[in-house]
C-alpha cells in the first residue's frame, strides 16, 4: 500500500475547523498537532505510516483478521 495525500481542500477545510476552534476555546495540545498536520506533508506522511505499522503490528500478533 502506498501513500495517498489528502485533497487539498479537505486539508484547507479541517485548518479553518482548528482556526475557528482555537479561537474560542484557545490553543491546546490537540489542536497544535491539527495544525502541524494541516501544514506539513511529511507528517502526514508519517501519521499515516504509524497508522499502517500499528494495524499491521495486530494482525500479525492476533492472526485474526
Amino acid at each position: 500500500m502506498k501513500y495517498k495525500d489528502y485533497k487539498p481542500e479537505i486539508i484547507a477545510k479541517k485548518l479553518k475547523d482548528v482556526e475557528r476552534y482555537e479561537a474560542k476555546v484557545g490553543i491546546d495540545a490537540r489542536s497544535k498537532a491539527i495544525r502541524k498536520w494541516c501544514e506539513s506533508i511529511e507528517y502526514r506522511k508519517r501519521e499515516w505510516e504509524f497508522r499502517q505499522a500499528t494495524v499491521n503490528l495486530f494482525k500479525f500478533n492476533n492472526k485474526i483478521l
